[in-house]
């Protein structure tokens, strides 16, 4: 995933298990309104739809989350309304086009996992949310790490409200951002 945003606009943290990932998505739920656009990357079963589930419940809504992997849309309904895109099978910008999200981009939560070739369509500002497995010798299976990368100046205005919103959510290990050090 590319990012133009320093580590200055980064927060990280540790997950343990699937309800701690959905407890970071429920952070940034929090900060989420109309029009946002959130990229998720990261490998196959990283849990990156476990992190959407969390920013589901966080704007209230009750239907479980599946990946979308097939139906390429799920609209998951909610106030804003959240629609959770998944573009594993695309590869070329002009097919996200022809999914007509245009009107959506600018009135609901949007939430992309494999976003990355569509990047460039988005806007300044854009949430990426890179779930990854940790690389550490006592880290279990189950542990992943959260960053956060805030690009533009929707992010920047509310990047200290995540930051804290991410700090009692529960995650493990370092909550990073301006003036922290990287690990």
């Amino acid at each position: 995933m590319s990012s133009n945003s320093d580590s200055s606009d980064r927060i990280r943290a540790l997950s343990n298990s699937p309800s701690n990932t959905r407890a970071l998505g429920r952070a940034l739920a929090s900060v989420l309104g109309p029009g946002d656009v959130v990229l998720l990357d990261g490998d196959l079963g990283t849990g990156k739809t476990t992190f959407v589930s969390g920013v589901a419940a966080g704007v209230g809504v009750e239907q479980p989350v599946t990946s979308p992997t097939f139906t390429i849309v799920r609209d998951l309904g909610g106030s804003p309304r959240v629609l959770h895109v998944d573009l594993y099978r695309l590869d070329h910008m002009s097919e996200f086009e022809d999914l007509g999200l245009d009107e959506a981009l600018g009135r609901d939560i949007v939430l992309v996992e494999w976003g990355e070739v569509v990047r460039p369509l988005l806007g300044e500002s854009v949430c990426e949310v890179l779930v990854s497995y940790t690389e550490t010798e006592e880290a279990s299976s189950d542990q992943r790490s959260v960053e956060f990368r805030l690009s533009g100046p929707a992010w920047s205005a509310r990047k200290d409200r995540l930051r804290r919103a991410v700090a009692t959510a529960g995650g493990s290990g370092p909550v990073m951002g301006a003036g922290a050090e990287a690990d």
